[in-house]
């Protein structure tokens, strides 16, 4: 499972970070940023890509039992995981660690991973005010997880090949067992007011879906600090 570490690489010695921190910094030239970035950066940034969540508003704004936009949100939710991984193995063929690359990958991880469930949950009707609170804390979790990440990466135990030997909490690329089950009510036309498990407190203003509190589970599961996921 890639991570948001994936862009991370033993320094190659070629002093190409610091080539990366001169252009960043760079008072001169509109597109010195770009010119910063490595082709992993490019791989990663396709992570970050939008159209799912793009799509799942598309469904919203149609024919509720027309289900081409949301299966398209769905469908791009996978293509993250494989730009995720990708990054990480292209960084490690060129032997060029990024500074940028890995605030980018923890960035893209959040929108494909975290923001793109929630949306595409919140298309399917999972969207009373409760819901948004129980939708926002999935999405926050995710935030904690990646950015915790990225303070602890240099303290974790690594392997010989400098990679972390271990997920603490579950990694936010395992979003997609949601995506997956959200993608088996669609084929079951499972949407709106034909939510599994139905509404709770319906009328009252603690009404919500309970098939949400999976998302709450799942959001628990990535801030975990005793939970050690082996890394493949």
């Amino acid at each position: 499972m890639a991570s948001s570490d994936s862009n991370s690489v033993p320094p190659s010695g070629d002093g190409g970070q610091e080539k990366q921190k001169m252009l960043l910094s760079s008072e001169q030239g509109h597109f010195s940023m770009i010119k910063a970035l490595h082709l992993a950066d490019l791989v990663t940034e396709m992570n970050g890509f939008l159209m799912s969540v793009f799509s799942s508003m598309r469904y919203c704004l149609g024919d509720p039992t027309d289900y081409g936009a949301i299966w398209a949100a769905l469908a791009f939710m996978p293509f993250g995981l494989f730009f995720d991984f990708m990054d990480g193995k292209i960084a490690r063929w060129r032997k060029k660690s990024s500074l940028m690359g890995q605030e980018l990958d923890s960035l893209a991880d959040l929108i494909s991973f975290g923001l793109a469930p929630a949306a595409a949950a919140f298309a399917l009707g999972i969207r009373t005010s409760l819901d948004h609170v129980f939708l926002t804390f999935f999405v926050l979790c995710g935030l904690t997880r990646l950015a915790r990440f990225n303070v602890t990466v240099a303290v974790l135990p690594k392997d010989k090949s400098g990679k972390s030997k271990y997920f603490e909490g579950t990694p936010i690329p395992t979003t997609l067992s949601i995506a997956s089950l959200m993608a088996y009510w669609v084929s079951q036309s499972w949407t709106h007011e034909n939510i599994p498990l139905g509404l709770f407190a319906e009328g009252t203003i603690f009404e919500f879906h309970p098939v949400v509190l999976m998302f709450v589970l799942h959001g628990c599961l990535m801030v975990s600090k005793s939970i050690h996921i082996p890394k493949p």
